[in-house]
């Protein structure tokens, strides 16, 4: 690929200070320390199988809750994602995944047109993993599909384990987020009958 699919990105604010660099063309090689133990976890995993590089550092206001920094890191990377496919020539634009973990099944669609949506639905009242609200997920993605502006649609169609229903839901967004980051040699210019996206 002769353009360079990287960006970086620092976001502060009174409760958070986030640092993203991302290579949307690397092999899922990854530094993760946003002082969210289980977030850690999950952005590691999503490096791993979208194969993208990724470089997080997160300082927040853990104590008094993990919400705005996993909000938080979730606006920088979608940020970060948004800026590295730049006008999106020849994209794949789509992807999906129907990710199996254990009991859990989870489906995970994108589309990177420029529109954000956030579509999430799972079981009620599903327990935290540790001091981590499952909730916590859903607010990640948020985030991440208004600032990357992309569609993202979740259904965890069956699960018990809020570890297995959290980690299919990441795991399923990587591989959703791999087949729509790659160049279609067939693709002239972006993917949209609109010519712009």
């Amino acid at each position: 690929m002769s353009i360079k699919r990287t960006a970086e990105h620092n976001r502060q604010t009174a409760e958070t200070t986030v640092e993203v660099k991302i290579n949307i063309d690397g092999c899922g090689k990854s530094k993760i320390d946003t002082g969210v133990p289980f977030l850690d976890h999950m952005l590691t995993l999503f490096s791993k199988h979208s194969l993208c590089d990724l470089d997080i550092t997160a300082n927040g206001d853990i104590e008094v809750d993990y919400h705005h920094t996993v909000e938080d890191v979730g606006i920088v990377l979608g940020t970060c994602i948004k800026e590295a496919l730049s006008n999106k020539k020849g994209i794949y634009r789509y992807g999906w995944a129907l990710l199996p973990m254990d009991e859990t099944l989870t489906r995970v669609a994108v589309d990177f047109g420029g529109r954000p949506y956030l579509s999430f639905k799972a079981p009620e009242k599903i327990e935290s993993i540790r001091e981590f609200s499952f909730g916590l997920v859903e607010e990640f993605l948020r985030g991440f599909s208004n600032n990357a502006g992309a569609n993202i649609h979740v259904e965890v169609i069956s699960g018990r384990d809020a570890h297995h229903m959290a980690e299919s839901i990441f795991k399923g967004l990587a591989k959703s987020c791999d087949i729509a980051f790659k160049i279609d040699p067939r693709v002239e210019g972006v993917p949209s009958t609109k010519e712009t996206l």
